[in-house]
């Protein structure tokens, strides 16, 4: 695998030439859509030869075989999962899938009751596609209340009420067993500091609960770098004690860039690695999912806080406005993401998104700590060379669905 800057005067043809590969294998890989156009800066995934894949192991060139031993390299395995809403495209779903262990659907909310609120949009066309493709899919908890809006104050209630817990985990436990659910996931944000001991006691209980009859229960995690992190988004979720409790936990390693904030990498790597390192001190690595995003934002300039909103996008988006606006796409080695300034109606506009480049990154941290798992935030957009690329350096894990490792 090799990642491709495109430079002055390049062109499809030119690159494919160059590369060895066949100009409609980099049109397809890249999505580069007629009349093919590309953006200065513009990183593309350039692939293995598949005829050198076989039996779930790549036999690379000379150049890259083991020195010591000349046999190939075998790929680590990997537990790839993503959450989508249940609008999601059929088609993007469709080619999301064959890159999955598990698809994380969101979300199901619940009230002071502990009864349970449904998706917006019925799931079980998602629950069928996923099933006909060996992906496991997971229903996902949040605190989401009857009115639509995520409410702090229902996971309060929540942990404090042993009656109120088996009410929804056993709510939860019919649903999954009527709809063909094969795990869950709690995704709890903004837990209040008084209740960080509760709430890792509600992730035990459920899962235990859930490991009975075979479901696995992971947990979402805000992106803290020590244990004694102040903020109200990081007070109440102990990495020790949801490590121990959950079968797996997903690191939310992004949003550093935001909506309402200033004009900056998403998922810069410098922080990515600070919040690993933490994690891994506190929980098993193989338990741990490092979170990916799966899009970019488009500031408006000057940035004013409080005041400027930034519009949400994904890579293909993110590349065509470079194109459009005949703009270089620039790469920040130090949060190891690209961006790019444009005008437009007399604005200027400042985009930070994902590309090859930053996404092997965040592989390459994977790797590096010996990680069990990527998850996506979210799969809404498909950006085809993601999957490409996590094909060839890692194997997905499949086998046996309801698995508690």
């Amino acid at each position: 695998m090799q990642i491709y800057v495109v430079k002055e005067g390049d062109n499809v043809d030119k690159i494919a030439a160059s590369m060895g590969i066949a100009v409609e294998t980099l049109i397809y890989d890249n999505q580069i859509e007629y009349p093919y156009r590309l953006a200065v800066g513009q990183a593309l995934f350039i692939g293995q030869d598949s005829e050198k894949f076989m039996g779930g192991v790549y036999w690379p060139r000379e150049d890259v075989l083991k020195p010591e031993s000349g046999y190939p390299v075998s790929r680590p395995l990997l537990y790839a999962s993503g959450y989508a809403y249940p609008f999601i495209q059929e088609q993007i779903l469709e080619n999301t899938l064959p890159g999955l262990t598990a698809i994380y659907v969101f979300s199901y909310g619940f009230t002071m009751e502990g009864e349970l609120i449904p998706p917006s949009c019925n799931e079980d066309w998602m629950l069928a596609a996923a099933r006909q493709q060996g992906v496991r899919p997971v229903l996902t908890l949040t605190p989401l209340d009857s009115g639509g809006h995520f409410n702090n104050n229902l996971v309060s209630v929540l942990v404090q009420s042993y009656a109120m817990q088996k009410k929804l985990v056993w709510a939860l436990g019919n649903v999954m067993q009527k709809k063909g659910y094969e795990g869950l996931d709690i995704d709890f944000e903004y837990v209040q500091s008084q209740d960080r001991e509760a709430f890792a006691g509600f992730v035990d209980f459920a899962t235990q609960v859930m490991n009975l009859f075979g479901y696995p229960v992971s947990v979402a995690l805000a992106p803290k770098t020590r244990r004694d992190q102040p903020g109200l988004l990081y007070e109440g979720v102990d990495y020790r004690l949801l490590g121990e409790a959950a079968n797996r936990v997903m690191l939310m390693t992004y949003e550093w860039g935001y909506t309402y904030g200033p004009p900056m990498a998403v998922a810069p790597i410098n922080m990515v690695r600070r919040v690993v390192d933490y994690a891994v001190s506190e929980i098993l690595p193989k338990k741990i999912s490092l979170g990916i995003p799966n899009y970019g934002y488009d500031w408006p300039l000057p940035y004013v806080r409080g005041a400027t909103k930034a519009t949400t996008l994904g890579t293909l988006e993110a590349i065509q406005l470079a194109i459009d606006h005949g703009v270089e796409i620039q790469f920040d080695e130090l949060s190891q993401s690209p961006y790019f300034r444009y005008w437009q109606y007399g604005v200027q506009h400042e985009v930070w998104f994902e590309d090859v480049r930053s996404l092997k990154a965040k592989f390459d941290l994977v790797k590096e700590y010996g990680l069990g798992g990527v998850g996506y935030w979210q799969l809404m957009r498909y950006f085809r060379a993601n999957w490409l690329m996590l094909d060839e350096l890692f194997d997905i894990e499949r086998g046996e669905r309801k698995n508690m490792g």
